[in-house]
C-alpha cells in the first residue's frame, strides 16, 4: 500500500513538473505576436555610388503591453541602423531605419535584424536595390 501511494505521489509530482515546464515554453512570445511590420523588405530607387540610401520600416504593437526594441544590429559595416528607443506604446507605431552608403556599382540586398524584449528569436529587414554608374 505504501509502495503505491509513493508511486502515486511521485509520478504527480512529475506530471506537476512537466505541465509546470510546458507552460513556461509556452509563455515566450514569437515576433509575430508581439508586433507587426508595414514590410519586412523595402525596394529602394537607383541611386549613384557613394550617395547613402535609407529604408524605413515602420512597426505596431500589436500586444498588449509596450513594445521594447532591444536591439537591431546591421548585416555589416557598410549598413547604419537606428530605431525607436522608448517603449512603443500597444497599438502605436515606432520605426527602424537601414542606411547603405554603397561603394561598389551593382545590386544590393542589405539587412537589419531586430530583437524585441522578451522575444527569444529575431526578425530580418531588407533593403534591396541597385547602385548605379557615376552619371547614370
Amino acid at each position: 500500500m505504501f509502495k503505491k501511494i509513493a508511486t502515486i505521489a511521485i509520478g504527480t509530482s512529475v506530471g506537476f513538473a512537466m505541465v509546470a515546464f510546458c507552460g513556461a515554453a509556452q509563455a515566450q512570445k514569437t515576433v509575430a505576436q508581439v508586433a507587426k511590420f508595414s514590410a519586412t523588405t523595402v525596394q529602394l530607387n537607383t541611386t549613384k555610388i557613394n550617395t547613402p540610401v535609407t529604408g524605413t520600416f515602420i512597426v505596431t504593437n500589436i500586444g498588449t503591453t509596450p513594445l521594447i526594441i532591444e536591439n537591431v544590429q546591421p548585416s555589416s559595416g557598410s549598413v547604419k541602423s537606428d530605431y525607436t528607443k522608448e517603449p512603443i506604446a500597444a497599438h502605436k507605431t515606432g520605426t527602424i531605419t537601414a542606411t547603405y552608403n554603397a561603394q561598389t556599382v551593382g545590386k544590393y540586398e542589405k539587412s537589419v535584424y531586430v530583437k524585441f524584449a522578451g522575444v527569444n528569436s529575431q526578425i530580418a529587414l531588407n533593403i534591396v536595390g541597385t547602385i548605379g554608374e557615376p552619371g547614370y
